[in-house]
């Protein structure tokens, strides 16, 4: 069964819809959440998590962001300073480094700038003739090459001394201290609580080989406790590990806290989930309980590739491939082979999660989903029309499109314009975002709006989905996204409570689906996708199990498209048909909307650019929840 009405704001998500946002509200003394609490004595102790009220509320931003503070992003022509990212991203008005005037239609409510750790912030205060660098051997050549304009030469000696570990290549200790010192207050100013929260952070660059193993480190903490400590960079090791344990010190230091978040295993030639470390060992149980500590979810999409899934390894989900970058590693030094794959992609990692579960009592890859940008502008656009490139020298011209991508040998039409972090938190703050995201109670979408609830339990009704405030009856007869499920004495099948909205300001809604993996009794994975929620009242085909394309609107010369087709809003409580009560699983739900322009019509439209015949013009952007999983 689902519920659709094409009335945009009908459905109420247990919250008021205002302004584009779902907006919590008080609930009445005797609400429909109470009466399934007084029905609540059949349920098993099924749920990992506390019951909460329900009171969560959506807050949209980028855990991922460069200013020219990276090595890599000043070389290629950005010089937007952090404050100018934060100011962006609270919706002020800043000039791009093309001299545009640019402004975000809805600002950002959180925002993570994630600067490389190596030589941080050193090129700007080459540029800025900073004092504390005089002496410094490398320092000086820099600033000559930069003063000379040879920034091919600069990046191509930065390129080796980021893989040197001779004493000529590291920064003064001092200067360290002062430039994350300063990074870290900068992101203070600019936060808010409870209007626009700003985190500190920056980038640990492994790529060993040109494979990519990057990850993020965001604080929940403020700047006197996150300055404490030096960020950890792939100079001093280029093994996960060695970052987890640099982690594990700083919450030991300080008593603050802080997490990772991997991204780009669509780059990294089979190493981000791969059966063994990177001193070339299998992972056992101290690495498998590591990661699952440290890094409680993961980057599925942004501008270097969608990383749900791949056609290779979902050859019947006929939406796998999705704006997919499989070429090699990240500097393409490297061919991608086909044995690679099942080791780069959120789906076949959440299911070599289950199955490395199995064999270590713990389950590595137990990950939520977040998308964010890895923008090196210092802006945020994750919108097809506005998508603004990866570089100073990617943003909006006429010519841009069919040029090489800084230092790759691909066109800049590749790009994608993804993504941004979802997140379902009490409140706009540090501490309860970061909360949010250690529970795992975030989605990921490519750039769109769209709002998604996803709760599982063992006895949702149609009636709860109706329900003016499901959301709160999902906590409390359920758990959310993120969350986990046991039924050791379980003989029934879980059922799962999905609403989906569309983008405000965006597309209708084409489809809900729920993927689900799972592992068998042999020890093998599985994977199934199900339909489980049709725009325009469409059927399943008896035969062939699939549902009929929705369509499109889309017209590329203009740019545009018609909400005529779609739902804009889908929502449904689905049981699963296939449940077998002693195997391991994990469900996510992939919301897809109907074509839309991609950012490449509308550099055509209004920017008169000539495109490749192999540049797509039309996308369906899609939302990814994080899983709920199943554990007998």
């Amino acid at each position: 069964m689902f519920i659709s009405d094409r009335s945009q704001g009908r459905f109420l998500f247990g919250s008021q819809f205002a302004a584009g946002m779902f907006i919590a509200v008080a609930m009445p003394f005797a609400s429909a959440a109470d009466n399934a609490v007084k029905n609540a004595d059949e349920q098993l102790p099924i749920y990992s998590s506390p019951v909460r009220e329900g009171n969560t509320n959506l807050y949209w931003g980028d855990t991922h962001l460069h200013t020219r503070d990276s090595a890599d992003a000043y070389t290629m022509l950005t010089h937007l300073s952090r404050e100018d990212a934060f100011r962006f991203a609270r919706g002020e008005k800043v000039k791009a480094d093309n001299g545009m005037p640019v402004r975000l239609r809805r600002p950002l409510d959180f925002l993570a700038i994630t600067d490389h750790a190596e030589y941080l912030g050193i090129f700007s205060q080459l540029a800025d003739n900073n004092a504390n660098l005089k002496g410094w051997k490398l320092g000086e050549e820099w600033r000559d090459l930069l003063q000379k304009g040879m920034n091919k030469e600069l990046t191509l000696s930065w390129s080796i001394a980021i893989q040197g570990s001779d004493e000529k290549y590291k920064v003064p200790l001092d200067l360290q201290k002062s430039i994350w010192s300063e990074s870290a207050e900068v992101a203070d100013r600019y936060n808010e609580p409870g209007l626009f929260t700003a985190f500190i952070g920056y980038e640990w660059t492994s790529m060993i080989s040109g494979d990519n193993l990057h990850r993020v480190v965001i604080f929940k903490d403020d700047a006197k406790l996150a300055s404490q400590v030096l960020p950890f960079s792939a100079q001093h090791s280029t093994d996960p590990v060695d970052l987890w344990n640099a982690l594990a010190d700083y919450e030991t230091k300080t008593g603050g806290e802080v997490l990772a978040i991997a991204h780009n295993g669509n780059v990294s030639n089979g190493r981000m989930f791969a059966p063994t470390g990177v001193d070339g060992k299998l992972i056992d149980s101290a690495y498998a309980e590591k990661r699952a500590r440290w890094e409680p979810v993961y980057e599925a999409t942004q501008i270097k590739g969608d990383g749900e899934a791949h056609p290779y390894l979902s050859p019947d989900d006929e939406f796998a491939d999705y704006e997919t970058w499989d070429q090699g590693n990240i500097t393409l030094t490297t061919p991608k082979k086909p044995e690679m794959l099942q080791y780069e992609y959120v789906r076949s990692g959440l299911k070599e999660g289950l199955r490395h579960e199995a064999n270590l009592g713990t389950n590595p890859f137990k990950f939520g989903l977040v998308g964010s940008t890895d923008s090196h502008t210092g802006l945020s656009t994750p919108y097809e029309d506005n998508f603004f490139g990866k570089f100073g020298d990617d943003e909006p011209s006429a010519d841009r499109t069919n040029k090489l991508m800084a230092g790759q040998l691909q066109e800049v039409w590749k790009l994608v314009a993804s993504g941004l972090a979802a997140v379902w938190a009490e409140e706009n703050t540090r501490s309860s975002l970061f909360s949010a995201i250690k529970r795992r109670e975030v989605y990921a979408t490519t750039g769109t709006r769209i709002t998604l609830r996803f709760f599982g339990g063992w006895s949702f009704t149609n009636d709860d989905l109706l329900s003016s405030d499901f959301d709160r009856i999902g906590y409390i007869k359920g758990v959310p996204m993120g969350g986990d499920l046991f039924g050791k004495e379980v003989k029934r099948s879980p059922t799962f409570m999905v609403a989906a909205a569309r983008d405000p300001l965006g597309a209708n809604l084409d489809r809900v689906q729920v993927v689900k993996g799972w592992l068998d009794d042999k020890g093998l994975t599985h994977e199934k996708v199900y339909d489980v929620a049709l725009s325009d009242g469409r059927k399943l085909d008896k035969r062939s199990g699939k549902a009929p394309a929705v369509g499109n609107t889309v017209n590329i010369k203009d740019a545009s498209y018609s909400n005529s087709i779609g739902d804009a809003e889908l929502a449904t409580v689905w049981t699963d048909p296939d449940f077998n009560s002693s195997q391991k699983a994990f469900y996510y739900v992939r919301v897809l909307e109907i074509p839309t322009p991609r950012w490449t019509a509308y550099d055509v439209k209004y920017l008169g650019a000539d495109i490749t015949n192999d540049a797509p013009m039309f996308v369906q952007e899609r939302a990814y929840s994080s899983p709920i999983w199943y554990t007998p």
